[in-house]
């Protein structure tokens, strides 16, 4: 099955600074993201959805801009073809706006679906830091 690309941008009401602690850290994301979201000494990010664990690596970030994590491979299609997602803090500067910009990479391909998704998640960032 390939994998499908999905994009979409959230307007918040909060300072990039403010923001980048949800999107980098385990205890961050736990509050907005996940059931639970933890991280062992390998530095290896379990994002706990419905009693399932889903193991993930931080694969790239810079601090205040963005972050991207990649899910660990399932079975031989995903080591070639990895899933992941990546979160990136965006100003206008126009509006002095900031967007998160969301990138999903993975098997679910209805974008309606993933809009709703992604778009309950950023809600409940905004509910968690007031934007």
């Amino acid at each position: 099955m390939s994998k499908h690309l999905f994009t979409a941008d959230f307007e918040i009401n909060a300072s990039k600074k403010m923001l980048y602690p949800y999107l980098s850290s385990a205890s961050g994301l736990a509050q907005w993201m996940a059931d639970d979201v933890t991280i062992n000494e390998d530095k290896v990010y379990n994002f706990i959805w419905d009693e399932e664990d889903h193991f993930a690596t931080m694969v790239s970030h810079r601090t205040n801009h963005y972050v991207r994590y990649e899910f660990l491979p399932e079975d031989e299609e995903d080591e070639d073809d990895p899933s992941y997602f990546e979160l990136r803090l965006e100003l206008n500067e126009l509006t002095q706006s900031v967007f998160i910009k969301v990138i999903d990479y993975s098997d679910m391909d209805d974008n309606e679906e993933l809009y709703d998704l992604w778009e309950g998640l950023i809600d409940n960032l905004k509910e968690t830091v007031g934007g």
